[in-house]
């Protein structure tokens, strides 16, 4: 409770502005080595040639001068991080020499996400991750106690949906309801059957062997057998551990995302921020009726929403992503003189409009559904080359605010131009009936 001045105008609270966790220094430290590292890869000859001239006794000394001087900035850089959440916004300043302060209005707050890498984990600490609508790089703030974190990110999301300070922090994190669980066994069996997969380890093998028949040379095996076999661990080994245990949750503000073996990320999806969904439905996955959903959001990295699930479970969790919206069953097909432009690949471009979306799909072995709805497309164009000009085609693209585009290719174009018409129309009928962008409003 605070008095009011003689003027009868109440004082404001103070600002009361907090540290990071203290293991936060140790992160830090770590500054000085990496830009040394840096400079050793940028140029490993004059590294070699350093090193050699450096005695033993020289190099014991540069360790003992290089671990004080990274902790003491690791401790500095930590001393002089503040942050503080105010009524109207979120601030962070940092900078050890040069100081910076990021003011973030709380109402443009649309998503907050903890992260916690493996060491972190031991550590008992968490990042947050704050995005901001209109801003290409999240803030950050590494790190705060795991129970500290939560508590902040309940607080800057409550302040998001519109709640008075002394509120915010009693709302704490808003219950969830989990949709979706990917079990272990499904998502392995996922991997098995698809073909990137495949073909990244199949070439990780055959072209090595190749070049060393040819060659004989093991620098160039090795030069090309090492990222050949990086992309292949990427595609299997690296997806499973980053899509472990994922969980979709439904809460009242937003869906939230939890994966990770290693590193554990949860994820939030804000409402009314989704731009486009895609269903994507890999050859080998059609006779189990599995299919990955993928989606864009606007100012969000956050580009999968589930990794592999029952193509049923996976409508009914889109539904709850698009209210209203349901997955079209029957698409049109382009004609089929379109042959002529894409041989064989025609058959693969299909287009659905319903009262809700923008459907388009494309590929034959990889098939992929893009939902767009009609409240989100920023402009819709029509284009039409020379060739598909002489067999009477042309392309519709519908492009969103994540700077996407779905394009409907090869359609007739008189069907086309028809297209492009009602789209325009359809976009400004959703865009005035379509629902705000609000939190915590469920």
């Amino acid at each position: 409770m605070t008095s009011p001045d003689p003027g009868g105008i109440p004082e404001r609270p103070p600002v009361i502005e907090r540290r990071l966790h203290p293991v936060t220094p140790f992160r830090r430290a770590w500054a000085p080595v990496a830009v040394l590292a840096g400079w050793a890869v940028h140029d490993p000859n004059g590294t070699q040639e350093q090193l050699a001239r450096l005695t033993g006794t020289m190099l014991l000394l540069g360790v003992a001068v290089l671990v004080p001087v990274a902790g003491l900035y690791g401790f500095l850089s930590w001393w002089f991080t503040h942050f503080a959440v105010t009524d109207t916004e979120l601030r962070i300043r940092t900078g050890l020499l040069f100081r910076r302060t990021a003011h973030i209005r709380l109402e443009r707050i649309q998503a907050v996400d903890v992260s916690r890498p493996l060491l972190a984990r031991v550590a008992g600490v968490a990042k947050l991750r704050i995005d901001v609508v209109g801003a290409d790089d999240k803030d950050e703030l590494a790190f705060l106690g795991e129970q500290e974190a939560r508590a902040l990110r309940a607080e800057l999301l409550a302040r998001a949906a519109g709640f008075e300070p002394e509120t915010a922090r009693e709302v704490g994190e808003a219950p969830a309801y989990e949709l979706v669980r990917v079990p272990p066994r499904e998502l392995v069996r996922s991997l098995v059957l698809t073909g990137a997969t495949w073909g990244s380890l199949c070439a990780a093998l055959v072209v090595p062997t190749v070049l060393w028949l040819i060659t004989h040379n093991l620098w160039t095996v090795l030069a090309t057998a090492l990222p050949l076999l990086g992309a292949a661990g990427a595609s299997s080994v690296g997806r499973f551990v980053t899509e472990f245990d994922w969980t979709v949750s439904e809460s009242p503000d937003g869906l939230h995302i939890d994966h990770g073996l290693l590193d554990r990320a949860h994820e939030t999806v804000p409402p009314g921020r989704v731009q486009t969904v895609r269903v994507v439905e890999p050859l080998l996955w059609r006779r189990l009726d599995w299919v990955r959903v993928e989606l864009d959001v606007a100012g969000s990295e956050n580009s999968v929403l589930i990794p592999v699930a029952p193509r049923a479970l996976a409508e009914s969790v889109i539904a709850r992503v698009l209210p209203g919206v349901t997955v079209p069953r029957e698409l049109s097909r382009s004609p089929r003189r379109a042959r002529w432009c894409l041989p064989v690949w025609w058959r693969g471009h299909r287009t659905a409009v319903t009262d809700t979306v923008f459907a388009a799909r494309d590929g034959l072995l990889r098939r992929r559904l893009s939902l767009v709805p009609h409240a989100k497309v920023q402009s819709v164009r029509l284009t039409q080359g020379p060739w598909e000009r002489l067999w009477r085609l042309a392309d519709v693209h519908v492009d969103t605010g994540a700077d996407k585009t779905v394009t409907a290719r090869l359609r007739d174009a008189q069907e086309a131009a028809r297209l492009l018409h009602e789209q325009a129309e359809r976009s400004r009928t959703g865009r005035r009936d379509a629902r705000p962008d609000r939190w915590m409003t469920g």
